[in-house]
């Protein structure tokens, strides 16, 4: 069946949503298996979202955006001003699951409340979790005119690297390296949790045979159950873009889109996917102690090194039409790799 193609307009809408934000990351609602409740939503009429035909805006006023495909480019947070629900199923635990998303626009920032469910099925029998997904109550303020920094942010494990507009954080960073003389490395001499994001030899998920457990939609779980994306979520966007290009699928911490993959050439007119500007590094790591050796394969993010040989610039993003934004490619650093603009506190984890 193809995924509804969905417009998400600006707004008046008044959202009330029952409970409260969680002060620990740690703490889970109740898994939901009825009809969402956590948002009400009054006021003028909700944007206009079809299925083959169908009217997807529900009889509360919220959008169904179940396995939605976003097709909207404003860069302002604000257009997304809307109320967003969806019912989907984790896979293998054949359990159904109803997601919930509220975005309010303000004047300097958009606050992003959701239960942390996908609009998409999820746990698909190519995962394997480690815990169960549950709902996790999340706030996101995401600025709505984001700067370019003098210099640019790395990415930290301790933040939320973005979300996306089903309200689903990017989470990039492993906890893995490369620690052989740990009791937990495995034949290979590599630890799957306990390294910060200065270690050097950091795990890449998606450079791994088993995308450290992720599911079709390049998601796993944290410990509270949290589902979180560590690459394309094979779900927002399609091949199929408008003449402009890949749609807005989501902010990052700093306040700039992230596009999906494709854009117009300035040079040629031609839609394509942007490439994204880091390369492997040639030959073979350094073979010690503390260096894994073997061939630069992309399984450690040091394997890549910035060349600038593609289109894009050392955090992954460009600028296009005088909207500066960051982009999902098909290789390393897969949505971005540091923030070109300031994090916003608010996507701290465990706050």
């Amino acid at each position: 069946m193809t995924s509804p193609r969905l417009s998400l307009v600006s707004l008046a809408l008044l959202a009330t949503v029952i409970a409260a934000a969680c002060g620990d990351s740690g703490e889970t609602s109740t898994v939901a298996t009825q009809a969402p409740t956590a948002a009400t939503v009054t006021g003028s009429t909700a944007p206009a979202a079809t299925s083959q035909g169908t009217d997807a805006t529900t009889a509360s006023g919220a959008v169904d955006i179940t396995n939605a495909v976003f097709t909207e480019r404003d860069a302002d947070c604000a257009a997304y001003d809307s109320a967003l629900v969806s019912d989907v199923s984790d896979i293998s635990r054949a359990m159904m699951f109803a997601g919930n998303v509220v975005i309010t626009a303000e004047d300097a920032a958009c606050t992003l409340t959701s239960n942390n469910i996908p609009n998409h099925d999820f746990n698909d029998d190519s995962a394997r979790f480690a815990n169960a997904v549950a709902e996790v109550q999340q706030t996101f303020s995401i600025p709505r005119d984001p700067q370019l920094a003098a210099s640019s942010t790395a990415l930290s494990q301790r933040l939320y690297n973005a979300v996306m507009l089903n309200g689903v954080p990017v989470d990039l960073l492993s906890a893995g390296c490369y620690r052989p003389s740990d009791q937990m490395a495995d034949a290979d001499g590599n630890v799957a949790i306990g390294c910060s994001e200065n270690d050097s030899w950091l795990l890449d998920p998606l450079g791994t045979e088993s995308k450290f457990g992720a599911d079709e939609h390049n998601a796993h779980t944290q410990p509270d159950g949290s589902y979180h994306y560590h690459g394309n979520p094979n779900a927002l966007f399609d091949d199929s873009p408008g003449p402009e290009g890949s749609p807005v699928i989501g902010f990052a911490a700093d306040g700039f889109p992230i596009y999906g993959s494709y854009f117009v050439d300035a040079d040629n007119g031609e839609l394509r996917k942007a490439v994204s500007g880091y390369t492997l590094r040639a030959g073979d790591r350094p073979s010690s102690d503390t260096d894994p050796g073997g061939a630069y394969d992309g399984l450690y993010v040091d394997d890549w090194e910035f060349t600038g040989s593609g289109d894009l610039d050392e955090c992954n993003g460009m600028t296009i039409d005088g909207q500066y934004g960051y982009y999902v490619t098909d290789s390393y650093p897969w949505i971005i790799a540091c923030h070109s603009g300031t994090p916003d506190t608010s996507f701290a984890k465990g706050r």
